[in-house]
């Protein structure tokens, strides 16, 4: 037997649920009840693009996982499995055991069995995931459904990925970065422990009716929205919910954090002005933090975003871009 399959028993092997197949045929099986649909997605990492290398094995083992658990919640699927692509340029036991153990960590938190995948070489750690998940067939959170006048809901906070990443990119004036290194612990953990709020996302199914994850900028992210529902949006700023260690900030950075700072992994949704007290109920009873921002208008493809006092934000950056 060769080192691919030592490696894969070693590390990748943990048993599977009752009635599914997992890893040593030649594919998963994963049970779909009657009435639901499949929910599949894939995310892809690559070493230096993605993450730093200096990153810990068992954080990038969470995050592999957590980044395609947020599409799930995003669609109000409930997960099934995985399937996990590694290419490394070496068999570090040290670093396997760390990944697969925070791997592993979230999938059983998740509900969400590694069923299989596939290894290999490469010059940098480059990992690929694909979620499985159902999803009422009629209740899906799809792009396309925001209407008119829905009320437009953010989960979580935002900025702080984003100022994380600037630290460690030493890419902050002297006087930020000071200010900043306060707080790097919180910002790390946001950058490299997302939690996506899968639980409130099958919650949402049949309650809101278009919703994505935030994971290239909240304004980039809302806008595929809008242009799969043909309409646009009024956002209220002040409203947003920041992550604390933004305060004190440069007007400049702070917003620029918040409107188009990515690897947040929370949700972006809408819902009718009626359902309001039944998405706080859930939320509450979930333990996520929901904050209403704004509003669905019919001018197609429009944001407009205002603050308290009238004044209109002037946005000079959508979100990360990856080509």
């Amino acid at each position: 037997m060769g080192r691919e399959f030592d490696l894969i028993n070693r590390y990748f092997s943990r048993p599977v649920p009752p009635g599914y197949l997992g890893g040593g045929d030649d594919c998963a099986l994963l049970p779909v009840r009657p009435g639901k649909k499949l929910a599949v997605s894939t995310d892809l990492l690559v070493e230096g693009r993605h993450f730093f290398s200096d990153v810990s094995a068992s954080s990038l083992g969470h995050k592999a996982l957590a980044v395609n658990l947020s599409d799930l919640a995003a669609m109000g699927a409930t997960p099934l499995g995985c399937v996990l692509g590694l290419a490394i340029p070496a068999i570090d036991d040290a670093w396997l055991s760390g990944f697969s153990d925070g791997f592993y960590a979230l999938a059983e938190q998740a509900g969400c069995p590694l069923v299989g995948g596939d290894t290999t070489w490469a010059k940098k750690i480059t990992l690929s995931i694909t979620v499985f998940g159902e999803v009422d067939a009629a209740c899906a959170l799809r792009r396309d459904a925001a209407r008119v006048d829905d009320d437009i809901w953010v989960t979580g906070m935002l900025g702080a990925p984003h100022m994380a990443l600037l630290l460690l990119q030493d890419a902050l004036p002297a006087d930020v970065r000071g200010q900043m290194l306060l707080h790097e612990s919180a910002l790390r953990q946001a950058l490299e422990l997302p939690q996506p709020p899968l639980v409130f996302g099958m919650r949402l199914a049949g309650l809101a009716h278009a919703a994505l994850d935030i994971s290239d900028g909240f304004l980039q992210d809302l806008g595929h929205i809008l242009t799969a529902s043909n309409c646009g949006a009024y956002i209220r700023y002040d409203d947003l919910p920041v992550h604390p260690a933004l305060s004190g900030l440069p007007d400049a950075l702070r917003q620029d954090a918040v409107l188009s700072g990515g690897d947040v992994y929370q949700l972006c949704f809408t819902a009718a002005p009626a359902v309001r007290e039944a998405i706080q109920a859930q939320a509450q009873a979930c333990g996520v933090r929901v904050t209403r921002v704004g509003t669905i208008t019919p001018e197609a493809g429009r944001q407009h975003v205002v603050r308290d006092n009238g004044a209109v934000v002037q946005v000079t950056r959508q979100g990360f871009q990856h080509f």
